[in-house]
């Protein structure tokens, strides 16, 4: 009998991802991972940032959820701790979150009930999850990821329950249309051809060929502004893209035909370069000139920015060697 099943295994989490910060967090943050803890925790979550600072803190992962609330994410791959529950609430303290998810390994009762008293005490007001974080195979497959919600609000919205039966704020609801007006043109005009899904947010992202960077496009409905943001990661080496790009500076604009706006935020980690026009998109009647002009720079960006994005001369940044 027994030769004809299979049994699984559980396998150590730093047999897949070595260290915390260089190897899980970037692991998670990728729009198809973070999908699967979005889906055991019953919310949609979309990476907004990768260690924040907060202090002389950061954290982990920064998210945004269905109705533009904050998202925390502290990530542990061993047994949880008093540290990280510390930070845990100061990054949602500090930065006003909605929502709270603490992943480990393993959680000690204290700190499970922890969370529950939380969830207890704080109401509909803030929400905090604890994730046990498992790994599992079926014999020499490969490992399978398991996201174990042990602690969670009495009541969790189901926000991708919201999405697909129409209940979403007005500017969701127009961001959406907006972005699948935008992709359709896009690929009509064989801009690029097939990329991420439309969904009701800000930003709709375009590749530019390495990790890292791309294209984010932004759609401000309450501000009336669309644009397009060159992002260079951090973690990738942003300040020294950023550095090298500046060289060239007159050239690129030349080549769009624009002035851009470069490193508008000095203090944020991660650095952009940008472009932004005035767009009322409440004003439907007015949506041909604002995709024509979407379309018509992201393809100016697309044709500028990838091969020099390519060909730049970076070294990835050593992490720190603490697991935060």
């Amino acid at each position: 009998m027994s030769d004809n099943l299979s049994f699984l295994k559980k396998v150590p989490l730093r047999e897949i991802w070595p260290h915390e910060a260089a190897d899980f967090t970037p692991w998670l943050a990728t729009e198809e991972n973070i999908t699967l803890l979005a889906n055991a925790i019953g919310m949609e979550l979309e990476v907004e940032d990768v260690e924040r600072s907060v202090g002389p803190y950061s954290a982990d992962i920064v998210a945004r959820d269905a109705t533009g609330g904050l998202v925390i994410i502290e990530n542990q791959l061993e047994k949880t701790d008093h540290d990280h529950l510390g930070k845990c609430l100061t990054y949602a303290s500090v930065l006003d979150a909605k929502n709270v998810v603490w992943i480990a390994r393993e959680f000690t009762d204290e700190h499970k009930k922890a969370f529950d008293w939380l969830n207890d005490k704080t109401g509909v007001d803030v929400g905090f999850f604890a994730v046990r974080l498992e790994l599992w195979r079926i014999d020499e497959s490969k490992p399978a990821v398991r996201f174990n919600v042990v602690s969670h609000p009495a009541e969790i919205v189901k926000q991708g329950h919201q999405e697909s039966t129409g209940e979403l704020s007005p500017t969701r609801k127009l961001q959406l249309e907006w972005w699948t007006a935008v992709k359709n043109e896009l690929i009509s005009s064989k801009v690029i051809s097939g990329g991420q899904r439309p969904r009701p947010r800000y930003w709709f992202d375009v590749a530019l060929g390495r990790s890292g960077f791309g294209l984010s496009c932004i759609a401000n409905v309450p501000s009336k502004k669309i644009g397009i943001r060159v992002y260079l990661s951090a973690r990738r080496g942003g300040d020294a893209a950023l550095e090298q790009l500046l060289e060239s500076k007159e050239e690129i604009e030349n080549e769009i035909g624009q002035k851009l706006e470069w490193n508008p935020n000095p203090e944020a980690t991660d650095k952009v370069i940008s472009l932004t026009y005035g767009a009322d998109l409440s004003r439907k009647d007015k949506w041909a000139e604002y995709v024509t002009w979407m379309v018509e720079y992201i393809e100016k960006f697309k044709k500028t920015f990838a091969p020099r994005i390519k060909n730049l001369d970076l070294e990835i940044p050593e992490l720190a060697e603490e697991e935060d």
